[in-house]
């Protein structure tokens, strides 16, 4: 209580100086209180569906994973996503007319014996890209489902049922949907991959299903995600698995969907057992008013609760992922989803592919500019870093915004500048020395200052900018 309060009054002291430091300043100041901190950020990943199973060449497997996870030449992200598919690509009936997102499964049916067996040999392209993940620095993995797998469907499809908004999933077979996924999940841990969370549901809001058969999904109520949640959660006490439950994964944290919320944390089973949620931050892009409810939600009624954001890609996807323009939507989107919304962690959705950070074009492997956006914020503020509160002279209105995270040795701030023009900023903060990375038109993350702190900086158009204070 007393380390608190000293807390709130340096704080206090902090916003006063800046106060006094700015009142005759002509520029923008962007100011530190660092003894004002949030949450805790637990790392930055991406998904490997879609994408990892098609990689057949592993000098471009390594390749890939060496720009996602390597801390000195990559991203540096943490979270590995791993889809346990629903086997559609084994599906004699497969209706997904994109072979690509066809997924092979660990649970094949043997004729010989006419049951159900595990083979975790298959997914051979998936699964190397998942050891080079690792190798690289990858510290977390989730596995995530999409659908259960087809053979226990209502419609034998993992692509949905084939009427929408019925969920595809019989509760005959729900205590098979939990032994398979656990089966699955333990194998990983057994092998000594870092698995720390399993999530079986993915938007479960969404219709999945009828004549729509673009991708794997299924469809639940609120109702029944809590439902297979729940066995989830006893079954996993029961073994004492060592790795978490994760959902509901919601596609959209809007208020016509918050019962997702609220029946999920209702459950007294659900409550004890999980400490966050992870949902998807799709379709609120710069809606301040959505996330903020979001985050007034979290904050008012569940307190002890973290979230996880676990999927974002654009969408639609308008913009050229070559251009500043597309790597700015998606910076943006991140300082908005942890700052407006409070996400201790940021996982991106398919990493390669033309949504994505990486995509292979003609046989070449090729970086978009969202993939060194993101790495103005993955390769600097990393696992253990508290965010802390800045401070805009200009207010809410400023085209430049800020965010900034902070631990006992550094002090990690990330500028964007969403003007066609350049500006000059002032810095306010205590440190001693600075660097100063930046991506726009010109620059892909590259270091422009090295040295002694500077009041001020120039900020390019169109740009991000991260400055890393030591402190």
């Amino acid at each position: 209580m007393i380390k608190k309060l000293i807390c709130i009054i340096l704080a206090a002291l902090q916003t006063l100086i800046f106060n006094m430091f700015t009142k005759n300043e002509d520029i923008q100041t962007i100011g530190v209180i660092d003894f004002e901190r949030y949450q805790t950020f637990e790392g930055f990943g991406t998904s490997s569906c879609w994408w990892s199973q098609n990689i057949s060449d592993e000098e471009t497997a390594k390749e890939i994973a060496r720009l996602l996870y390597d801390d000195e030449t990559g991203l540096g992200l943490d979270i590995y996503r791993y889809n346990i598919g629903g086997g559609e690509h084994d599906n004699p009936d497969c209706r997904i007319w994109d072979t690509s997102r066809r997924t092979e499964s660990f649970y094949v049916f043997n004729e010989e014996t006419g049951v159900y067996e595990y083979d975790f040999t298959r997914d051979a392209n998936a699964r190397r890209m998942l050891d080079y993940a690792v190798e690289y620095g990858a510290k977390e993995v989730i596995l995530f489902c999409n659908s259960p797998h087809f053979s226990m469907t209502r419609s034998g499809h993992a692509s949905g049922g084939l009427e929408t908004n019925v969920s595809n999933l019989p509760k005959e077979n729900y205590a098979a949907f939990v032994d398979y996924v656990l089966t699955i999940a333990d194998w990983f841990v057994s092998q000594g991959y870092p698995v720390t969370a399993i999530s079986p549901i993915n938007e479960p809001q969404w219709s999945w299903g009828g004549e729509w058969v673009g991708q794997e999904g299924c469809h639940y109520t609120a109702d029944e995600t809590v439902e297979v949640l729940e066995m989830f959660a006893l079954e996993m006490q029961k073994r004492g698995c060592g790795y978490k439950l994760s959902g509901p994964e919601s596609g959209q944290l809007t208020e016509e969907y918050f019962d997702y919320i609220d029946k999920f944390f209702a459950s007294e089973i659900l409550n004890d057992f999980c400490d966050s949620i992870s949902a998807h931050s799709y379709w609120i892009d710069n809606n301040w008013w959505a996330k903020s409810a979001f985050a007034e939600k979290m904050e008012n009624q569940y307190p002890d609760k973290k979230f996880e954001m676990s999927e974002w890609c654009e969408l639609p996807m308008t913009l050229d992922p070559n251009t500043i323009e597309s790597g700015l939507r998606m910076a943006n989107v991140i300082m908005q989803d942890l700052s407006w919304m409070n996400a201790v962690s940021w996982q991106s959705w398919t990493a390669v592919n033309g949504d994505g950070v990486l995509d292979i074009v003609n046989g070449e492997l090729v970086e978009y500019s969202r993939y060194y956006a993101y790495k103005q914020f993955s390769a600097f503020i990393k696992p253990g870093m508290e965010r802390v509160r800045v401070k805009n002279s200009a207010g809410d209105g400023s085209k430049v915004s800020a965010i900034a995270f902070a631990d006992n040795n550094q002090t990690v701030m990330v500028i964007i500048n969403n003007e066609d023009f350049d500006q000059t900023v002032g810095l306010f903060g205590r440190y001693d020395s600075m660097k100063v990375y930046r991506t726009d038109a010109d620059n892909n993350c590259n270091e422009i200052y090295s040295g002694d702190k500077l009041e001020k900086i120039d900020i390019t158009s169109k740009s991000i900018t991260t400055v890393v204070f030591e402190n």
